[in-house]
């Protein structure tokens, strides 16, 4: 089969198309061939993960020699990028229950990886579900991650209708999904995102759009019950008087110093805040399969690109250039 993969880390030239063993599965495994992936923040910090610095790696310190080891010291262990998936299953293994040959399905592999390939193999108890029926397969790769993450993120703080929630980095793959669900449920939405990003956000739903170059939403006098923080862009002694006296200041990403911030938040104060580590969960596909299908969930696809421009979609997205999910499709017919 085909595959993108990379040998060593750098810039998208890396990345290289290149004829690999198709995978078998295993019992508890189904393989499924792959219709769609995406390029997403994820790719680009393993695919040059040697050379990122400390300073964007977004998660408590203790965390990065683990996550280095795992992604591989001097050159990648996990050769094939990708984790979001859309496609077909093409054969089960003898305990497989939920799943059958010809079910349309989608889903998220983590950092195991693997989607930037004409095929994979995963159990039927990971991340992955029924493909939501209103939503093509490029659609559908392009929503379990953000989804996922702000599910997951936003439920720990119960949003209920009314409520003033604003979501700081709006335009990527977390705060796209954190915008449609907080309005989803009921909630008077601001976005604040980049200039190139304003129409996207506005589209997903959002009540405000705020671009962080011309305002700080800190200093505008609006009080907020959630201030959402996806990359941790700001902190809660910028946020804390745009937060309601019951606010909560949210971290999508966060590294140790907002954990504690949080433990001291939480022993006195009423305003908090929240850093969550969002877990794997395979009932979550479900629920987002049923978000989208009520219409809860949109797909906004910038562009999209063949597998074997794979690289040149890396370019893009590191470009600033995208509005909206960069999606890479992988052939259907002539597959090796």
């Amino acid at each position: 089969m085909k595959a993108v993969v990379y040998k060593e880390y750098g810039p998208p030239d890396v990345l290289k198309l290149e004829e690999v063993e198709r995978p078998t599965p295993k019992d508890n495994e189904m393989l499924v061939r792959v219709h769609a992936t995406t390029v997403d923040f994820g790719d680009l910090l393993a695919r040059n993960f040697k050379n990122t610095p400390l300073s964007k790696f977004y998660m408590p310190l203790p965390l990065w020699l683990p996550v280095k080891i795992a992604f591989g010291w001097n050159e990648p262990r996990v050769r094939i990028l990708g984790s979001e998936f859309s496609g077909v299953v093409e054969s089960v293994g003898k305990d497989v229950k939920d799943f059958k040959k010809g079910d349309e399905v989608f889903g998220y592999l983590g950092q195991r990886m693997g989607t930037y390939a004409e095929y994979l193999c995963i159990p039927e108890d990971r991340m992955v579900g029924n493909k939501p029926r209103n939503m093509t397969h490029e659609e559908a790769a392009s929503i379990p991650y953000g989804a996922i993450m702000a599910n997951e993120h936003l439920k720990r703080v119960m949003i209920r209708p009314g409520q003033k929630v604003l979501v700081n980095g709006a335009s990527g793959g977390i705060g796209s999904a954190g915008v449609q669900i907080a309005k989803y449920l009921g909630a008077e939405v601001t976005g604040v995102c980049g200039p190139h990003g304003q129409g996207y956000v506005k589209s997903l739903g959002a009540d405000h759009v705020i671009d962080y170059g011309k305002e700080d939403f800190t200093t505008n006098g609006e009080a907020y019950d959630v201030v959402y923080d996806i990359l941790g862009k700001s902190t809660f002694s910028k946020c804390k008087n745009s937060l309601t006296d019951n606010g909560t200041y949210l971290n999508a990403s966060f590294k140790t110093g907002k954990i504690l911030q949080m433990i001291r938040t939480k022993i006195a104060g009423k305003k908090k805040v929240l850093c969550v580590f969002a877990g794997e969960k395979h009932e979550d596909m479900a629920h987002i399969r049923d978000l989208a299908e009520a219409g809860g969930l949109r797909a906004i696809i910038d562009r999209t690109f063949p597998l074997e421009k794979t690289a040149e979609a890396h370019r893009y997205v590191e470009d600033g250039r995208r509005r909206g999910s960069v999606v890479i499709t992988i052939a259907r017919e002539g597959l090796a």
